[in-house]
């Protein structure tokens, strides 16, 4: 039975739907020695190549479905390679065979908070996909001063260069002076659209933190630059959400409580703080020993360790008088007798 290009490549971990489209519109990728077109289809047996290397070619039942929550922090990109050598979400992720991650929506360098990540592109291709209206949650922290009319106007929808747009949801979360927080909700991830919803205002965003996507929170364990893999209950609700059948299998042991990736990824860092620790200690410790040392000798410390005129100053200061050393003895052939 033969299937769409991107729709195979998709769900072979290949990329994204989106992606895929872009690549195939470009000609990185050929079916069976022709260069591809977009909406062509192929049988489960072709040979297909992208930039010119053979990839595999997997059946829906050789795929397992995995997603991962990872937990951006400000200054990391979200691209694979970035020509400038700058960091990327990509460099802290655990390595797979076979696939790849497929990012689902992306996050400016200045924003941080819960990014997904997932084996399946064609679950990736329909999470972001603004059909189906997923929610996404913001923490954000505004310069500037909001009024309730401001608030208002942003949840009736407001017009920007790509169209209008507006907050599902708006709520204060605290502040003081011109700095003040809000939980913003969206049902669709254009670029920057936080950003600019509120930059339609007069007022600049400081802060923005993604703090929910659909029903997934952003675990407050969870380090900057950590992942955890998500359960296989987890992982049906959002394939649920946008008409995928469900997943059976796991890379997660259903007796343990958490995930072990979760698990090892916190291992690594509380392992690599010990170590970073323990590289600090020896030099601390030996700067306490030598600020010890001569208080816990005493007197007799500091002269065996002093010179000569350290060791007359300690006499004078002792008030105690030195004994006169005894006079040599001659030898003679009479009886030795004390001079």
């Amino acid at each position: 039975m033969s299937e769409k290009l991107q729709k195979v490549l998709a769900r072979s971990g290949h990329g994204s739907r989106r992606e895929l489209e872009a690549m195939i519109a470009a000609g990185r990728v050929s079916v069976n020695g022709q260069v591809a077109t977009l909406g062509e289809r192929i049988e489960s047996n072709a040979t297909v190549r992208i930039d010119g290397r053979e990839v595999s070619i997997k059946q829906p039942e050789d795929v397992v479905c995995r997603v991962l929550m990872y937990h951006k922090p400000e200054g990391e990109l979200c691209t694979r390679r970035d020509p400038e050598g700058r960091p990327t979400v990509y460099d802290r992720l655990p390595r797979v065979q076979g696939t790849r991650w497929v990012a689902v929506g992306r996050l400016d360098v200045n924003t941080s908070g819960l990014l997904l990540f997932t084996t399946d592109g064609e679950l990736a291709n329909r999470l972001m996909h603004p059909g189906h209206e997923i929610e996404r949650e913001y923490s954000v922290r505004v310069f500037g001063e909001v009024t309730d009319a401001m608030m208002r106007k942003l949840k009736q929808g407001v017009q920007l260069e790509d169209g209008p747009a507006n907050f599902k949801e708006i709520k204060r979360g605290g502040g003081e002076g011109m700095n003040q927080w809000f939980r913003v909700v969206l049902t669709e991830g254009r670029n920057r659209e936080v950003r600019r919803l509120w930059e339609s205002q007069g007022v600049q965003v400081s802060r923005l933190i993604r703090v929910r996507y659909g029903n997934i929170k952003l675990e407050q364990g969870l380090p900057q630059s950590g992942w955890g893999e998500l359960s296989l209950k987890d992982i049906n609700y959002l394939r649920a959400l946008v008409e995928l059948p469900e997943e059976t299998r796991t890379f997660i042991d259903p007796r343990q409580g958490e995930s072990r990736q979760k698990r090892y990824s916190r291992a690594r860092r509380a392992h690599a703080q010990k170590l970073q620790q323990r590289g600090q200690a020896p030099a601390q410790r030996q700067d306490t020993t030598a600020e010890a040392k001569p208080k816990a000798g005493g007197k007799g410390q500091e002269r065996r360790g002093a010179g000569r005129n350290a060791r007359n100053t300690d006499a004078e200061l002792d008030n105690k008088p030195r004994k006169p050393k005894p006079k040599q003895r001659i030898a003679t052939g009479k009886k030795r007798t004390r001079q």
